[in-house]
């Protein structure tokens, strides 16, 4: 008998969320959503258009037109907004520098929510962010909270852009972290928190597999009470 779970995983900027993520959901054969993304192609759009995200007559209308899929590649999945893959456009610097801006309304929130829980219908999913566990999927049968040290984040967020051909220095990354820390940490709706029900793995000095290979045990723990449940 086969079953299939929701899987959380929530945690600051740069922690390696996404890469764990598409991990398990690779091993699984569930499906992976990247709610970071989604926020970002919302950011992308706002930008685009020169929106005000803070006008929320204009936001609530421009939220209409925005819809985001996913589609697998070699490369792994890509964002779709509108119909145009901007999987590499939505990781650049000045959108880095305003999403967790955007993430703090409220509209914003509650249309991509409603976006999220669609996505996941019926399916074992794994989704990352930082609400899944407390807003999204708060009945998940697994939620992983992720941190490393920021020392650890800024180096891997160099390395990311360095192999994308960005330049970017190491101060500025640290401050977008740390500013985007705070900003996602003291939100009034759906601050980042890590779930009374969660695991906390910190994965500074763990490899990708370790990392793997310790969630995937997790995972099928709850599989097999999910199906003594069931």
């Amino acid at each position: 008998m086969k079953s299939t779970i929701q899987i959380a995983i929530d945690g600051y900027s740069s922690c390696g969320k996404s890469t764990l993520a598409k991990a398990i959901a690779k091993s699984l054969g569930y499906i992976y959503i990247d709610s970071g993304a989604m926020y970002r192609a919302v950011t992308l759009f706002f930008i685009s258009h020169a929106i005000d995200p803070f006008d929320l007559s204009a936001a609530h209308e421009a939220l209409q037109d925005v819809h985001i899929s996913f589609v697998r590649t070699a490369e792994g999945n890509h964002t779709i907004l509108n119909g145009e893959d901007v999987e590499h456009r939505i990781r650049e610097m000045d959108v880095a520098a305003k999403v967790s801006q955007v993430a703090t309304i409220s509209e914003v929130r509650r249309a991509l929510v409603h976006q999220q829980r669609q996505l996941a219908q019926g399916v074992g999913v794994v989704m990352d962010g930082r609400d899944i566990g407390t807003v999204v999927f708060p009945e998940a049968a697994l939620k992983i909270f992720l941190t490393a040290t920021m020392e650890e984040r800024v180096q891997r967020r160099f390395l990311q852009l360095k192999t994308q051909g960005k330049v970017v220095q190491l101060p500025e990354i640290q401050q977008n972290l740390f500013t985007r820390d705070y900003i996602d940490s003291t939100r009034s709706d759906s601050p980042l928190m890590k779930a009374a029900d969660s695991v906390v793995i910190d994965n500074t000095n763990l490899s990708e597999t370790e990392q793997l290979l310790m969630t995937l045990a997790l995972v099928h723990e709850r599989i097999n009470l999910h199906l003594e449940k069931g």
